[in-house]
Order: C-alpha cells, then structure tokens, then sequence
C-alpha cells in the first residue's frame, strides 16, 4: 500500500518483501529500539518492525506537523493487511479509477493546472472501477478505450468539509478504440492533450505528481516483465 501525503510516498510493505539492498534510504531506524520522533523523517526513511500502532503515529505526525524536509516513508511490518485495514478505518475512503491510454505504442497524457497529469475520477454510486475508468476518459479526452489489464492502485489523502479523505485510485492500461472525438475537457480545467511514446514519458513527468510517476513506473515494471 503506497499513501501519497503532501505528494510525497508513504509506503507499507512486508518484513519479507524488504530487498537486501537499502542503499535508497538515507535513515534506516529498528522501532524496536528507537521511539518514532518527527527528526527521523529526512529524506527517505525506512521503519524496520513497524506495528498498527507506530503506524498509526505515523499517520498523526503527518497530518498535524508535515515535515517538508520528508521525501518518502516505508515501514515494514508482519501484519501488513491488518495495518492496512486499520489505516482505512481512520479515514472516509472515496473510490476513484483512471488509465494509462494507448494508441499505436503512445500514450495519452493530459496538461492540467499546470501539471501533467492522467484521466482518472471518482465513482458514480453503484459504479465499478472498471467501468469508472472508462467514462472518466472518454470524459476528459473525449477518446473511446478499451481496458487490457489493470496497472495498480494508488492513495491519497486530503481534507474536505473537516473530514479526512483517503482516496482509492485504481488505474488501469487500455486500447484507444476511437479518438476521433479527442478534445480537452474544458471544465475540468484541461489545457492540452498529447500522445507520448514510453521513452519520453520520464523526461515530461518532471513536471507532474509523485503518485502518476508511480502509476508510469508500475506500468513499466509490467511491461519489463512481459519483454
């Protein structure tokens, strides 16, 4: 499970799936020897034995006193699924969906407040994400898509009318079918549409959002695999 606070990652990960190769963090801290304090949060930081409750504080530090000086957050616990379902439980989870549009090897990217950015939105009631995702990009772009498969699932959270969000975004990859229709949807504040290939993709999301970087990476690690 990766949370994005402040666009910035917030990872939960097993103990096991933890690689042997940690030179990506800057700090690496045991909390069965240390207390969590709001100084370990520079750079990338990594939490070896985390539980739901050091988790939890977790959660609290960022939302009262965001450390701006924090790039990125992995705890490795035991129970991941049962931290998991704890961290939902503090939060209104909204469900959303979106999509990475391919067409002849490139793919569809939009430019909205002033960012780069990828069709996604929320779920009408009694809507699956599949179908969600869809509408949602033939909405925005006015291109007709297809899904193939499903890329991976991000979350992020924010605060409306004093409630605390979480936001679920399932992503998936799909075939352009028709975009003979393809326009900037205006109201959503989207500027320009454009067709990249992969290999620019990098490069052009420099200037967009941490968590469609990771749905970008997701769908590469996929695309490795497969070649």
């Amino acid at each position: 499970m990766t949370i994005f606070f402040d666009d910035r990652p917030f990872k939960i990960v097993r103990t096991n799936q933890l690689s042997a190769e940690t030179s990506q963090f800057d700090l690496i801290v045991d909390l069965r020897l240390e207390k969590l304090h709001k100084s370990m949060l520079i750079g990338h930081t990594l939490f070896l034995n985390s539980n739901a409750t050091t988790v939890l504080q977790m959660l609290q530090l960022l939302e009262k006193d965001f450390p701006k000086q924090m790039l990125s957050v992995t705890m490795a616990a035991k129970e991941k699924a049962e931290i998991e379902e704890k961290i939902k439980d503090q939060y209104k989870v909204i469900k959303a969906a979106g999509g990475v549009v391919v067409k002849d090897g490139k793919w569809l990217f939009m430019y909205r407040r002033k960012k780069w950015d990828l069709p996604k939105g929320k779920l009408d009631k009694g809507e699956d994400s599949r179908t969600a995702a869809v509408r949602e990009i033939e909405e925005e772009t006015g291109v007709k898509s297809l899904i193939k498969s499903k890329i991976c699932t991000t979350w992020h959270t924010y605060t409306l009318n004093n409630n605390r969000i979480l936001k679920r975004t399932k992503w998936y990859l799909c075939e352009t079918i028709d975009d003979s229709k393809m326009q900037p949807q205006v109201e959503e504040q989207i500027e320009k549409l454009d067709w990249y290939k992969p290999s620019d993709a990098k490069a052009l999301l420099i200037n967009s959002y941490s968590s469609i970087r990771f749905v970008v990476d997701s769908l590469n690690k996929k695309r490795n695999v497969k070649s």
